[in-house]
């Protein structure tokens, strides 16, 4: 597996990666975190990358981190 790159955000760890003609997007945020595969063959340059990285994905990604920690802290109290 190959680091891309990461890119800076103040929330979460953004890591790029290619992997098994797939880019990996992860990001991390505690002890959660997200992954999204990419098919090389589904974008032009590994700049697009960055580009689908954008506010409106963050946003929602930032919305699931808080979401999938509300599912954790719930499953943890019922267990």
């Amino acid at each position: 597996m190959r680091v891309v790159g990461e890119i800076p955000h103040p929330e979460c760890k953004i890591t790029i990666f290619a992997w098994n003609n797939r880019y990996l997007i992860k990001l991390e945020q505690g002890l959660l975190e997200q992954t999204f595969k990419v098919n090389e063959y589904d974008v032009t340059s590994e700049a697009e990358l960055y580009r689908i990285v954008d506010e409106a994905f963050l946003e929602e990604a930032m919305q699931r981190f808080a979401s999938m920690s509300e599912s954790l802290r719930q499953a943890m109290q019922r267990a």
